[in-house]
């Protein structure tokens, strides 16, 4: 199959091929939900995302009414946002190291970190650009759902977690940075409660709410949504 194709070629470094037969693959079956996913992880492991986003542009002026290739550049976008999310955790896990090295001393605030983070947010917000472009065409959308739901928290979830580290004596910092998150969370509700509605056996999308509860410190009706995950069928 030209997944297994494309695989074969990335274990080789091969990225070149790769893109190739994925591209090739995806002009032949373009309404393949799996082969253009694979296409953005490929170009994306290539270097190639601005290639890939010039291309769905460029589709889009074809078909304007073709939800899924919005969705699909809003998922370009996301998966960006994902591997600068990767790249911060590597930076803070060894900030942290560090910081265990020398007893009593805290991580300083590293400005790469920050840096990411702005990138990271800037990248969410361009995948919720194309999210919203998909669902003015079919807001019963699922996955434009869920996924706009998740690129709205989690630049939240972030401000929530950096103000855990704001000192006790910046009150005002605090809950300036607690009112921006909370802000952040309403922004998602609408859309991580609509995700559930629309597909109730959704592990990602109980997740997205069960998030939500939590960074609005209703810790009863994030309980409850565990409870619906857990009771849901192994994968």
């Amino acid at each position: 199959s030209y997944t297994d194709l494309t695989t074969l070629y990335l274990y080789s470094k091969d990225t070149t091929a790769a893109l190739k037969t994925i591209g090739e693959a995806v002009a032949k079956y373009p309404t393949s939900t799996d082969l253009r996913k694979r296409e953005i992880e490929v170009s994306l492991q290539a270097g190639q995302s601005g290639d890939l986003i010039s291309k769905i542009d460029a589709a889009v002026k074809a078909d304007p009414n073709n939800k899924a290739l919005y969705y699909y550049e809003g998922l370009t976008y996301s998966q960006i946002a994902e591997a600068e999310g990767a790249d911060i955790k590597k930076l803070q896990k060894a900030d942290i190291k560090a910081a265990a090295a020398k007893p009593g001393s805290k991580p300083a605030p590293n400005p790469q970190i920050a840096k990411l983070q702005q990138m990271r947010n800037d990248n969410y917000a361009k995948a919720a650009t194309q999210y919203q472009k998909a669902l003015a065409i079919d807001p019963n959308y699922f996955e434009a759902v869920l996924n706009m739901g998740y690129v709205t928290i989690a630049p939240a979830i972030d401000i929530y977690n950096n103000a855990q580290q704001i000192p006790v004596n910046q009150a005002k910092a605090y809950n300036d940075a607690m009112a921006k998150a909370a802000a952040g969370f309403d922004a998602a509700k609408p859309y991580v409660t609509k995700a559930v509605e629309l597909n109730p056996q959704s592990v990602d999308a109980l997740t997205n709410l069960k998030s939500y509860y939590l960074g609005k410190k209703d810790t009863e009706n994030a309980n409850a949504v565990q409870k619906k995950i857990d009771a849901l069928p192994k994968q």
